[in-house]
């Protein structure tokens, strides 16, 4: 489950375009923006994501010198926001985070989108910091206590998820299957919503990303594995799946913004110009860092070879493992 990462090896540098578009960039980017920029967030209020996503907003405003106002479109294994944008006038006045699932599920089922032809890549953001949590008051220490208790009650257990078909959800089908585990699955429209259910008991563990780190270290919940690289410092005594013996389970979902298709090559320029500098901003930083986020960035022909790549892959991952529409 180990995602295309080539194009992020290194920061790549600001845009660059042609010289004879040289007039038509400096005529986009001196009227854009003059009006606020809404920023579409396809998950629920208060999770990892809006945390993150409404700081760089903010940092947005202030690079843009006008509002950037994010609106949260939850639900629908996070493809409102994408399909938004899809059928939007390609003025740069909105734009829309691009997850892993809205480049998944037009391989399961009829999208009012086609992912490789109705966007304009922006840049690329960052990527999530996924993990699996249970009550810190419940019997499970660590994931193999979670994984026996499970299959000695098959049938049993309860896992959430933020939402059916997105890389949470796939990742613990794929972690039941490899354990041979009967466990019921259970979909949320993001991470925010799955936290009440785990804390009153509905469901034995989430996944999930950093969103209820604050609740790990107030005591309520407990991190059981984590599925980046190497262990995430603020938490090192929490190990990851490669280290559990999960060979090649590196999952971390990167995620950028785009624009309608058919932007002028002066306005994403623009905007990339305003969120690259928002990404970088101190206070923008301070968020991924608190969040256990990294900075990933790419400009916008990286992020769309990004995309490409990543598109191709997922279509692939959908023939390869008979997915259905969740």
């Amino acid at each position: 489950m180990t995602l295309p990462r080539r194009a992020l090896l290194g920061a790549a540098g600001a845009l660059a375009a042609p010289a004879f578009l040289a007039p038509v960039l400096a005529r986009a980017q001196g009227r854009f923006p003059e009006r606020p920029i809404t920023l579409l967030v396809p998950f629920t209020p208060g999770g990892a994501t809006d945390v993150q996503m409404r700081a760089l907003a903010e940092a947005a405003s202030r690079a843009f010198g006008q509002t950037v106002v994010t609106e949260n479109r939850p639900g629908a294994g996070s493809t409102l926001g994408a399909a938004a944008v899809a059928r939007a006038k390609p003025d740069g006045y909105l734009v829309a985070q691009m997850t892993l699932p809205a480049l998944r599920l037009p391989f399961l089922q009829r999208m009012p989108y086609d992912p490789r032809r109705d966007f304009t890549p922006i840049l690329h953001l960052t990527g999530y910091t996924f993990g699996v949590l249970v009550r810190a008051d419940g019997p499970w220490r660590t994931w193999q206590d979670l994984v026996a208790d499970a299959r000695a009650r098959p049938g049993t257990h309860r896992w959430g998820n933020t939402g059916a078909n997105g890389t949470p959800h796939l990742t613990m089908l794929d972690l039941a299957e490899r354990e041979r585990l009967e466990v019921e699955h259970i979909p949320f429209r993001g991470e925010a919503d799955a936290y009440p259910a785990l804390l009153g008991g509905h469901i034995e563990a989430t996944a999930a990303g950093t969103g209820g780190a604050q609740m790990v270290t107030d005591g309520k919940l407990r991190y059981l594995n984590f599925w980046t690289r190497e262990r995430v410092p603020r938490f090192p005594e929490v190990p990851t799946l490669l280290e559990l013996g999960y060979e090649s389970m590196v999952v971390t979902s990167p995620y950028g913004l785009v624009a309608p298709a058919g932007l002028d090559p002066g306005i994403r320029a623009a905007l990339h110009e305003g969120f690259r500098r928002a990404l970088h901003d101190p206070a923008h930083l301070a968020v991924l860092e608190r969040l256990d986020q990294p900075v990933e960035y790419l400009d916008s022909e990286a992020y769309g070879r990004l995309l490409a790549e990543t598109i191709d892959a997922e279509e692939r991952r959908v023939t390869r493992l008979g997915l259905r529409a969740g």
